[in-house]
């Protein structure tokens, strides 16, 4: 039970550490690439190869301005690919309408912009289908974080 975190620039780490971070806090194995889908093209495909053929599940892709890893790692793999849409040029405007737009058959899940932690999240209830304790710890999170936004709540608000 393996995930890729890719994304296209080492700029883009501040964003993409908290996918991994959501993928630790469940008990989940990763690896992350810093590889460009249009300044290293060839090694991209080299290891998305790599990857699965070494028994990686899912793919996380951060990108920002135009945008395209998370759609050319998609185009080829039938691993899931999760778009995390990188704020650039246009407050990530640009980032997420590229990745959410793919055409017909080569689908990329898209969460919000910046929003690396969900694709960490998503990533896990993907794996939660096959994998048992995955689904346990994600049952056992939400449980937590719910009893922890009652018990905020019942402190009080103030204004």
């Amino acid at each position: 039970m393996k995930v890729a975190i890719i994304f296209g620039s080492k700029s883009d780490t501040e964003v993409m550490k908290n996918a991994a971070k959501a993928l630790k806090e469940l008990g989940i194995e990763y690896k992350a690439y810093v590889l460009s889908a249009h300044r290293v093209p060839e090694r991209l495909s080299e290891v998305i190869v790599e990857l699965e053929n070494t028994g990686f599940e899912c793919i996380i892709a951060g990108a920002g301005l135009a945008a395209h890893l998370p759609g050319v790692i998609a185009s080829q793999t039938v691993l899931p690919v999760i778009g995390v849409p990188i704020k650039g040029a246009l407050e990530g405007m640009d980032s997420l309408l590229s990745i959410v737009q793919m055409p017909k058959a080569i689908p990329v899940a898209t969460v919000g912009i910046n929003n690396s932690y969900n694709a960490g999240m998503l990533a896990a209830q993907i794996l939660a289908v096959k994998y048992p304790e995955v689904r346990e710890n994600l049952l056992a999170y939400r449980k937590n974080m719910k009893e922890n936004f009652i018990k905020e709540s019942d402190m009080g608000v103030e204004l």
